[in-house]
This record gives C-alpha cells, sequence and structure tokens, in this order.
C-alpha cells in the first residue's frame, strides 16, 4: 500500500488559475500530498470577476466521485464552491458513505462581489453538508449566512464559530477574520475551546482564492493524519505568507502565491520579464 496522502477536491474551476479546482490542488501539492479533483461546475472568471457559470449534470458528478471513491480512496475530501441543491443532496450521501475528514469551504460569494449560488443551495449546505464536517471555513460574509446575524468583531466570530458547532453539528469552525476592521485574526473553535489564529494585515489586493487555498491545505494536513488544530495551525501560516510575497498578477484582486511558504526567510525579488 502506498505511504502518500491523498486528497480529493470537490469544486468548481477558476481558468486564470487562482481559485477553486486549480488553487486546490497547487496548494494539496505544496503540502505533498496526491490531489485529486471532481468538477461541480465551470466558471469563466478572472481576477476581475465572473462572468458566466456552467454547472456539470449531477449523474456525471457522481460518475466523477465514483470513480475517484472506488479506485485512489483519499485520506481526507474538500469542498468548494457547489452550487445546487440536487449537487449538495448527491455529494452529501458520497461523503457520509466515504467516511473520511471532510472539510467545506462554504464558497457562496467570490472575492470579486459576485453571487456563487442561489438562496435555496445555501440553506442545504446548513442543513446537510456543514453537519458532516470535520472542518468549515467561512469567511464573515459566509459565516453570516450560515448562522442569520451580522458578525463585526471578534465577539460575535465567537458566537457564530459556536452556532456552527454546536447547533448546525459541525466539528470545528474556522471563522476568517479578514473582513473585521482590526487585524485578520481566524477563529478556530472545536466544541470544547478556542484558539486565535492573528498574523498582520498585508497591504495588497492580490488575494483571490485565498478561501480556497487555506481550506485545502488543512484538507492536506488532516489528510497526513494531523489534528485539527494542528491542520488549521499550518494553515494560516501557509496562507499568511502565500498573501505576503505577492505575485502581482492579474488586471484585479489576483493570485495569491502558492509557493510563498517557501520564500520563508529569503529575500524575495519579483522577475520582471522582458
Amino acid at each position: 500500500m502506498s505511504k502518500v496522502a491523498s486528497a480529493l477536491t470537490i469544486a468548481g474551476t477558476d481558468p486564470t488559475g487562482g481559485a477553486g479546482i486549480q488553487a486546490d490542488l497547487k496548494s494539496f501539492q505544496e503540502r505533498e500530498v496526491y490531489g485529486m479533483s471532481v468538477i461541480t461546475s465551470v466558471v469563466a472568471q478572472n481576477t476581475l470577476g465572473v462572468q458566466e457559470v456552467r454547472h456539470l449534470d449531477v449523474d456525471f458528478i457522481e460518475k466523477q466521485l465514483d470513480m475517484v471513491l472506488n479506485d485512489i480512496s483519499p485520506q481526507a475530501i474538500k469542498t468548494g464552491m457547489i452550487a445546487t441543491v440536487a449537487m449538495m443532496e448527491r455529494i452529501a450521501q458520497k461523503i457520509e458513505t466515504a467516511d473520511k475528514p471532510y472539510v467545506i469551504d462554504p464558497v457562496m460569494v467570490a472575492t470579486s462581489g459576485d453571487s456563487l449560488m442561489d438562496e435555496a443551495s445555501k440553506q442545504v449546505i446548513r442543513d446537510q453538508l456543514v453537519p458532516l464536517a470535520s472542518v468549515v471555513t467561512p469567511n464573515i460574509p459566509e459565516a453570516e449566512t450560515l448562522v442569520d446575524f451580522k458578525i463585526t468583531n471578534s465577539q460575535m466570530a465567537e458566537k457564530a464559530a459556536k452556532v456552527i458547532v454546536k447547533e448546525l453539528g459541525a466539528a470545528a469552525a474556522v471563522i476568517k477574520g479578514g473582513h473585521l476592521a482590526d487585524e485578520p485574526t481566524d477563529i478556530l473553535y472545536d466544541g470544547v475551546s478556542f484558539e486565535y489564529l492573528k498574523a498582520k494585515r498585508v497591504n495588497t489586493k492580490h488575494t483571490h482564492g485565498t478561501g480556497c487555498t487555506f481550506s485545502a491545505v488543512i484538507t492536506a494536513e488532516l489528510a497526513k493524519g494531523k489534528s485539527i488544530k494542528e491542520a488549521v495551525q499550518l494553515a494560516k501560516a501557509f496562507i499568511t505568507d502565500a498573501i505576503q510575497y505577492p505575485l502581482e498578477l492579474g488586471k484585479g484582486n489576483g493570485p495569491t502565491n502558492h509557493w510563498g511558504h517557501r520564500l520563508q526567510g529569503l529575500p524575495y525579488q519579483r522577475e520582471e520579464l522582458s
């Protein structure tokens, strides 16, 4: 039996490579985990925004899942963009049967502000996917949708994390603090205690795909057998480096740097193309 850990991402695409399936696979690779993917939707987007979304047939999504799960069974699974109720219900059945550590990045709104799913789908995330999750990783707007109240400070973020675990049924929740006014502190609640993961705010617009990348690293670390707390700590360090060493690509909200963690302690100067 191979000793290489593997992880599966179930999500939509980003043709410019900064978010979605593409970001997840880059993150798995950087964490030395074999990455696999099942595509739910094909998204025409770039760093400026989303232009169009085409959803794959639910039966075909299930076929993709079966091909993976019946051959190279992953040690952990994550979901990103799952846009319709029918997709969610079918995927939830498969995740429950697979019985693996499961990370849900409840992708509802792109960094550009574009909505990626309808209201009915958001409700099914709460009712069917969140209760299966080992870790839920919403940003502030996504957490507000899940818990149905405004989050304006860290105390409200703590309350939201508790609701997601105690009332919605997840094993743990990380409320990402990037949308709050003060330093971007992420708050982890595992049903017993809180942990505060702090980082200095970086003055950059190049944050496209941060949520996908963060949750993918958590998934990769869980696949390697790390605890939830260890996985989240490593993901926080990884995404901090990915943001603070920007690639400065694109005309809008550019992608994070998936090899930024390799530059820790090294001088970094982006080479200009001639």
